[in-house]
C-alpha cells in the first residue's frame, strides 16, 4: 500500500510540475516584446516573448527557465518566482498561484464537505427579499433563500449533493438565459475557481467539479486549458428576474470571520443610472 501511495504521490508532483509549466507558458504567450521594452525584431512563429527573453528579464539561466516550463524535476526557489512573476507582470492573485503551483505556499488538508452553523446558515433568510447565499471554497451553495432559489433557476436540482454555483453556470442550461452576459461572466468564475483549486490540490471536490465541467462543457474544457486566474471580490451584473426581463444587480461578497473561503453574497438591484454603461467593466464572485 506505502510504494502505491508513494507512486500516487510522485504522480501528483508530475502533474503539478505540469500545471507549472503550462501557466508560466500561457503567462509568457501573452506578453509582447514591446511590452516589456524588448525590440520587435523579425517574424516570430509563436506569440509573446520568447523563452530566453523571459528569462533575461528575469535574471535566470534560459536553459533552467526551459527545464521549469517544460515541467522537469527541478525545484524553483520563491526568489526565483518572484523574479519571474515581476517579468511577466502578474498581478498579486497570479503571483500567489505561482507560489502555489511551486510548493511555497501551504495547501489546506483535505475536507470532503464544509459546514455551517445554524446560526450562520440562517443569515441569507433574513436578507431577503434580496437574493442572497453563502458558498463554499469550491462554490457549493451551503445556504440559501427562496429569493436566490427564484433568480437562479435550477440552482437547487438534486437532494443528495449540495447545489454548486459553477455547475450550474456551465451546466444547467437556464443559467445561460438567466446571466445576460453569459461568456464573460463564465469565464472569469472559471478563472476564480482555478485558484481555488489550486490551494487545495489533495481536496477531491475541486478534481471532481473540474472534471464534471470538462465533461459537459467544451467552453469549460477550453478555457480550463488558457489558465486564466483571477480573485473574488464584488461587482455588478446583469441577470434576467423572472417577468421583469434583464436587471442590473450589484452584488456583495462577505468572507466569513471563522471560515475565509466561505463567502455571503447578496444581490441588490442597482440604483445608480449611470451603472448600466460600466457594468461591463466589473466581474463577479
Amino acid at each position: 500500500m506505502s510504494g502505491q501511495q508513494g507512486q500516487v504521490g510522485q504522480a501528483g508532483q508530475r502533474d503539478q510540475r505540469h500545471e507549472l509549466g503550462e501557466f508560466l507558458r500561457s503567462r509568457r504567450e501573452r506578453l509582447r516584446p514591446d511590452e516589456v521594452g524588448l525590440p520587435t525584431t523579425g517574424r516570430r512563429r509563436t506569440p509573446g516573448l520568447r523563452r530566453e527573453e523571459l528569462a533575461l528579464l528575469a535574471g535566470i539561466s534560459a536553459t533552467w527557465y526551459t527545464y521549469l516550463e517544460q515541467g522537469r524535476q527541478i525545484r524553483a526557489s520563491e526568489q526565483v518566482l518572484t523574479a519571474l512573476a515581476r517579468a511577466l507582470r502578474l498581478e498579486r492573485h497570479e503571483h500567489d498561484h505561482l507560489l502555489q503551483f511551486a510548493g511555497h505556499l501551504r495547501a489546506d488538508d483535505v475536507e470532503e464537505r464544509e459546514s455551517l452553523t445554524a446560526d450562520v446558515a440562517a443569515v441569507p433568510m433574513l436578507l431577503g427579499p434580496n437574493p442572497a447565499y453563502i458558498i463554499g471554497g469550491n462554490y457549493d451553495v451551503l445556504s440559501h433563500n427562496p429569493a436566490a432559489d427564484q433568480l437562479f433557476s435550477g440552482l437547487v436540482t438534486e437532494e443528495e449533493r449540495p447545489a454548486n454555483f459553477v455547475r450550474w453556470t456551465f451546466l444547467e442550461p437556464a443559467a445561460r438565459h438567466v446571466v445576460v452576459d453569459w461568456e464573460r461572466e463564465a469565464r472569469g468564475l472559471l478563472a476564480r475557481l482555478r485558484v481555488l483549486a489550486a490551494r487545495h490540490p489533495r481536496d477531491p471536490r475541486y478534481s471532481r467539479l473540474v472534471d464534471e465541467l470538462q465533461d459537459g462543457s467544451p467552453e469549460a474544457r477550453d478555457w480550463w486549458s488558457q489558465y486564466d486566474v483571477q480573485a473574488r471580490h464584488s461587482g455588478r451584473k446583469r441577470l434576467r428576474r423572472p417577468g421583469r426581463g434583464p436587471v442590473e444587480y450589484a452584488y456583495t461578497a462577505f468572507h466569513l470571520a471563522e471560515q475565509p473561503e466561505q463567502t455571503l453574497v447578496v444581490y441588490l438591484e442597482s440604483t445608480d443610472p449611470a451603472s448600466s454603461a460600466d457594468a461591463g467593466r466589473h466581474r463577479t464572485v
